[in-house]
């Protein structure tokens, strides 16, 4: 099955009012999230929050996704070679809309199998309902012969190191384009002496 690509509700966010250089979407300001109470693969609490002082790319999808999550991962994996130095202040989550078959040591496992640093985490049924709903993010099931896929949103989400929400990253932007617009969070240009003398 062609899996569908659902980015229709970028037009739904609110974008930042400041001019933006960014490639990907600048959702800076918007009300998503901000955190989720989930766990990770070892069963301990996971959130946002224990990332900050790093820059978050989360995505959300499944184990048995056949296309969009391995390749979302994959580019994840090439954009974290890509930032070079940078790269030990990325952290990526792998966010589960499937609970029920993505165990905690599958998870684990489909995480290694792309980085031993990115992060997995899953909830209950209720749960993931609750982060979907709070994080904007749509998924289904639907029925594939003696079984299901899951069509879900395949956007991915930055947060700065300060944990706030900053991009939507769509599915069809480059490693390249992406790591560009980290870098611009993780290296913040510093206000020239003429600009700071203006607001001093």
């Amino acid at each position: 099955m062609q899996r569908r690509l659902f980015i229709s509700s970028l037009a739904a966010l609110p974008l930042a009012a400041h001019a933006a250089s960014f490639t990907a979407v600048d959702i800076t300001g918007s009300a998503i999230g901000p955190d989720y109470q989930l766990s990770y693969t070892d069963g301990k609490p996971a959130a946002l929050r224990d990332f900050k002082g790093k820059v978050v790319m989360l995505f959300f999808g499944f184990t048995q996704c056949p296309d969009v999550c391995p390749t979302a991962l994959a580019r994840a994996v090439e954009i974290k070679r890509l930032l070079g130095a940078d790269a030990d202040k990325l952290q990526v989550i792998f966010a589960t809309v499937d609970p029920e078959r993505d165990t905690a040591p599958l998870l684990a496992e489909y995480m290694r199998a792309f980085d031993p640093s990115f992060v997995a985490v899953r909830g209950s049924l209720a749960q993931t309902a609750k982060t979907a709903k709070d994080f904007k993010i749509f998924y289904r099931k639907v029925p594939s012969g003696s079984s299901y896929t899951m069509d879900h949103t395949a956007l991915t989400y930055v947060f700065d190191a300060s944990g706030k929400i900053r991009l939507a990253v769509k599915h069809d932007e480059t490693a390249q384009q992406v790591a560009d617009d980290l870098r611009q969070l993780m290296n913040p240009k510093k206000e020239t002496g003429f600009l700071k003398g203006l607001f001093q």
